[in-house]
């Protein structure tokens, strides 16, 4: 494919924001329960790598994509380090909704190079539409069970997990269609971040469970 070279340099790239997205989230999400300063660092690299890492390895893709791009592990070091002296020096207090933004970003981010680096290996629309999730949602889950949260994928009424899915198979649709892969990627980028910041947005919820109390309670 002509277009191979410059379709590989975009995949990274968009991987290389969202870990930069995750790692933020995963810092800031840190910083909010007062952890250490080893805390902080293993909280923000699981967010960052901890999807991507579960990906590979169910995709058999050996190294892993932190060990090809070694340098994003000293890059999320020193975000570790400037990020506390920037929080310490101007008292800001992080929130649970400022870890929402980035953690937004992240999500479509993963989920459209998950799915794109799934169906790469000619598997299945719906298998690699659920790489795509699982790239874009088990950082996230390793952060919030570390730091003591039921995870939010799983606790958040407003849409998270199924904006990823909703973007995979956009991806994967565009791919059967012939749109040139890198409008793909975008496309379902965009799409998987535009619909988690609309939820957060208007506050939209899904149904919740209410089929009353369970016997015996």
């Amino acid at each position: 494919m002509p277009d191979a070279p410059l379709l590989s340099l975009l995949h990274i790239a968009m991987e290389a924001c969202a870990t930069l997205a995750f790692a933020v989230s995963g810092l800031l999400e840190a910083a909010r329960k007062r952890l250490d300063a080893v805390g902080v660092c293993i909280v923000a690299g699981l967010a960052a790598f901890g999807g991507g890492t579960l990906r590979d390895i169910l995709l058999d893709r050996r190294p892993f994509f932190w060990v090809v791009h070694a340098d994003w592990l000293w890059g999320l070091l020193l975000l570790c380090v400037l990020a506390m002296l920037f929080l310490r020096a101007h008292h800001f207090a992080p929130t649970e909704r400022a870890m929402q933004w980035p953690d937004a970003l992240g999500l479509g981010l993963f989920s459209a190079s998950g799915t794109q680096l799934a169906l790469a290996q000619e598997l299945p629309g719906i298998v690699a539409v659920l790489m795509g999730v699982i790239t874009a949602t088990f950082g996230g889950v390793l952060r919030d069970i570390v730091c003591n949260e039921i995870p939010t994928a799983l606790r958040d009424h407003r849409p998270y997990a199924l904006c990823a899915f909703v973007g995979g198979w956009l991806l994967v649709l565009a791919t059967h269609a012939g749109v040139p892969a890198g409008w793909s990627l975008v496309l379902a980028a965009g799409s998987t971040c535009g619909l988690r910041v609309v939820a957060l947005v208007t506050n939209y919820s899904l149904p919740r469970w209410s089929s009353g109390a369970l016997p015996g309670d």
